[in-house]
C-alpha cells in the first residue's frame, strides 16, 4: 500500500533514506550523507512523501517538492523488487510532469528513469560533492 508520510513514519524513512544513499553512491563518501541527515529530517516534513507500506512495515518512499523528485528510495534487502517503479507509477498519477536530478555515476538509477521515460534535459556538477549529474523530465502526455 502507499499511503503518505506519518510523524510516526520519520525514523524509519530517514534510515532508508541513509542506508539507501550510502549503498547507491559508493562514490561519495559516507560523511557526506550523515552530515546532511539532520538538514534532510527538518525538511521531509515539509515535502510531499509517499510511504510503501506492507504489513505495517515501511520499505521505500518517494519524495517530491511540487513536480519535482527528491528522491525514491527503498530499503536495500527489497531493492529491484518493483517498490521505487510502484512509487514513482502512483506520484505519475497525481502530477504531470516530473523533474529529478541523478548521478551520472549511479548508472542504475540512470538506467531505471530511462526506462520510466524520463529524458535526459542537461547534465552539470553539484556543487556539494562535486560529483556530475543529470538533470531528467518527464511528462504526461496525453494522446
Amino acid at each position: 500500500m502507499i499511503r503518505k508520510l506519518q510523524g510516526k513514519d520519520i525514523d524509519i524513512v530517514m534510515e532508508i533514506w541513509l542506508t539507501a544513499n550510502i549503498e547507491a553512491h559508493q562514490f561519495i563518501s559516507p560523511h557526506y550523507w550523515y552530515d546532511s541527515f539532520k538538514l534532510v529530517k527538518e525538511m521531509i516534513v515539509q515535502a510531499e512523501v509517499y510511504v510503501y507500506e506492507i504489513n505495517n512495515n515501511i520499505y521505500g518512499f518517494i519524495g517530491l517538492i511540487n513536480d519535482y523528485i527528491a528522491g525514491i528510495f527503498v530499503c536495500n534487502q527489497k531493492q529491484s523488487m518493483g517498490i521505487g517503479k510502484q512509487l514513482l507509477d502512483y506520484v505519475k498519477e497525481i502530477k504531470q510532469q516530473l523533474k529529478l536530478n541523478v548521478y551520472q555515476k549511479n548508472t542504475k538509477a540512470v538506467n531505471f528513469y530511462q526506462r520510466e521515460n524520463f529524458k535526459i534535459q542537461n547534465s552539470s556538477t553539484d556543487t556539494d560533492t562535486g560529483e556530475k549529474e543529470y538533470t531528467m523530465i518527464w511528462k504526461n502526455i496525453i494522446f
